[in-house]
């Protein structure tokens, strides 16, 4: 599996590029993307600007592994990626693009919420939500 992570935020042209480069790919009928984005939370009267993204990358990578050969297992899908931001990804700004492809339009709607579901659930990536005030707190998944 090649590197799931990107410094920074996931840019529209790197997304509608890795679209691009399935056309050629006629078996495939269906694609599904999702596209997590960066969101201005309020907290206790704070707005968050910014997300900081760390990881474990060998432990993380290690479970972005598993859960691409489960995904495999489960549905009959033709290709799987998955690119998540590291560093900081400012908000409106994409840090998760999950694209799955099938020949057939049911299963990549089932499989993209399984991905992204068990991405949430088992992938140790940590976000810093970081406050226009210039102060922070640790981002609990949910």
């Amino acid at each position: 599996m090649k590197n799931v992570f990107v410094q920074g935020p996931i840019s529209p042209n790197f997304i509608a590029d890795s679209i691009a480069k399935h056309q050629s790919k006629t078996q495939i009928g269906a694609h599904n993307i999702f596209l997590g984005q960066v969101r201005a939370d309020v907290i206790e009267d704070k707005t968050v600007s910014a997300i900081e993204y760390t990881t474990y990358e060998e432990m993380a990578n290690l479970k972005f592994h598993e859960i691409r050969e489960q995904t495999f297992e489960k549905f009959e899908i033709t290709c799987m990626h998955i690119y998540h931001s590291l560093g900081k990804v400012a908000v409106g700004e994409v840090c998760l693009f999950v694209f799955v492809s099938s020949p057939h339009r049911k299963v990549v709607f089932e499989a993209i919420h399984f991905v992204v579901e068990e991405i949430k659930a088992q992938v140790p990536v940590f976000g810093k939500e970081l406050f226009e005030d210039d102060s922070y707190q640790w981002k609990v998944n949910t």
